[in-house]
């Protein structure tokens, strides 16, 4: 069963460098496959270094001489504002590229270009209501903040919901005035096209906006390497991040990456049995399974651990797989097929360490394609490698626990720190629970619900900073100390005579 083509489509996806579509420098394309039936659908521009050196040189030279960076906040925001409502009108043709490009659900893929244009209303409001700070020395000394945009960014995006993730990084980069070179994923780049017609419909001054696709080892890595490029926002799996964290130290980039997850949903005796359900339901099945935040294991108290399973396992075989064009589709095609062959090569690992409760296997129905039922494994040791290690894909372990302390303990003892989420009816303990949880973000008796005002980001295997709220502008952005002398300076007279040792210029202005 294959998904619907879209209409209007381009016969090739090609780079956007100043103000123009142009193919690479070497004319090389990389074929982008339709992952219900893994067949080539459209050639995309294979993007290498020198594709890289012409994008960064449009943007140092937008930023360098042209208007953007220099625009007041509220010219800044009304821009922003016209790209969201560009952004709000293609909902359908957007939502139709990114299921089919990526295997997302139309159902799900619908809420996509809300949730991207809700980020650019975000970060324009934002900029025009942005304080800094000023401290006064009566007398003596003003000092302030100036806030300025720090250069040319390098924004490399992942795969999963590939135009939400890129308006992550997108719209705080322009608020704060930097100029950028986005490096979509390589498996989806349809949708990232669309942001083309975005930014000329929005006005967006030429070169503010560069793209340039290709593949990780080729155009990710120029683009972390180049010298003109000031800071990297990567958004990917841990190893990668690695990689990139090295290759940012000789050039001392500003880096901001979000990386792998293995998030723990503690779920004690007291908590809503039926919410919790639905919510780690939600939580690992929602897109795929392809998504960072997945609460992948499933840490159960003793007392509701078999009753739980077993309604666990039995939701689980109803989730309804199927092509992603089908509106009443919860679960569909996993976006690539090295992907797949990987998400497989887990369960089968799955079925040696634990008990396979449901799913494990390509649907009957579905015999092409990379289609996978819910699966869920009961009984999952921590050291197994279902528990240890991020599948992403829809594929679940569940873990049974006795004491509060083993429950914290189980949640910390992976190498990421991401989310986590904890169900209980006791406040006293959420909170003390959530606090000892190792990770960036905690959800209470709810599934992933984000507030764009709070800090997303990880610890530990799962990343470095945090971006969200006035922090993604605070990564943007270069805050210089300005210090304006208000009266007289006692500066000790070096080389000069007739100075006491009591000279209160030793002390220096500021103590």
């Amino acid at each position: 069963m294959t998904t619907t083509r879209p209409e209007g489509l381009p016969d090739q996806l090609r780079h956007y460098i100043g103000g123009k579509l142009v193919d690479s420098v070497n004319g090389e394309t990389f074929d982008v496959l339709e992952p219900t039936t893994n067949e080539t659908y459209i050639q995309c521009a294979s993007g290498t270094a020198d594709d890289v050196d012409l994008a960064v040189a449009a943007a140092r030279k937008a930023f360098d001489e042209g208007p953007w960076p220099r625009m007041m906040p509220r010219e800044r925001a009304n821009i922003l504002y016209r790209v969201a409502d560009e952004v709000s009108k293609m909902n359908e043709r957007l939502a139709a590229r990114e299921s089919f490009d990526s295997g997302l659900p139309i159902r799900q893929a619908s809420g996509q270009a809300k949730r991207a244009a809700e980020n650019f209303r975000f970060f324009a409001d934002l900029i025009v209501a942005q304080v800094d700070d000023a401290f006064r020395m009566p007398g003596r000394q003003m000092n302030y903040v100036n806030r300025k945009p720090k250069g040319v960014a390098g924004l490399i995006t992942p795969w999963n919901t590939p135009f939400m993730q890129e308006s992550w990084k997108l719209a705080p980069a322009l608020a704060s005035g930097c100029t950028v070179v986005l490096k979509p994923a390589e498996f989806t780049p349809l949708s990232a096209e669309l942001w083309v017609e975005v930014f000329e419909n929005a006005g967006l001054p030429e070169g503010v906006f560069n793209m340039v696709h290709g593949f990780g080892e080729s155009a990710g890595d120029a683009l972390v390497k180049h010298p003109d490029v000031n800071l990297i926002s990567f958004t990917g799996e841990t190893t990668t991040g690695q990689i990139i964290f090295g290759n940012c130290a000789p050039t001392m980039k500003s880096m901001s990456m979000e990386l792998g997850g293995k998030s723990p949903a503690i779920i004690f005796a007291d908590a809503d049995f039926e919410a919790a359900l639905d919510s780690t339901l939600f939580g690992v099945y929602s897109l795929n399974g392809e998504r960072c935040t997945a609460s992948s294991r499933l840490l159960v108290e003793r007392p509701i651990y078999d009753r739980f399973v077993e309604a666990y396992a039995e939701r689980a075989k109803k989730v309804k797989v199927g092509p992603p064009s089908d509106p009443d589709t919860e679960l569909a095609a996993l976006v690539h097929p090295s992907h797949y062959d990987r998400v497989m090569n887990y369960v089968e690992v799955g079925k040696q360490e634990a008990r396979l409760v449901a799913g494990g296997k390509r649907p009957d129905h579905l015999p092409e394609g990379n289609y996978l039922e819910a699966t869920v494994f009961a009984d999952v040791p921590r050291d197994a490698r279902i528990f240890q290690e991020e599948i992403f894909g829809p594929v679940v372990a569940i873990t049974p626990f006795d004491t509060e302390e083993e429950a914290i303990e189980l949640a910390n003892s992976v190498k990421y720190g991401l989310a986590a989420y904890v169900w209980t009816s006791d406040v006293t303990r959420a909170h003390n629970v959530s606090h000892a949880i190792e990770s960036g973000m905690v959800w209470i008796n709810s599934h992933n619900v984000r507030d764009l005002r709070t800090p997303f980001g990880g610890v530990k295997g799962s990343g470095l900073g945090q971006e969200g709220g006035y922090r993604s502008l605070d990564f943007y952005s270069v805050q210089q100390a300005i210090h304006v002398t208000l009266g007289d300076v006692h500066t000790t007279r070096f080389g000069a005579t007739g100075y006491s040792e009591n000279d209160p210029g030793l002390a220096g202005p500021g103590s």
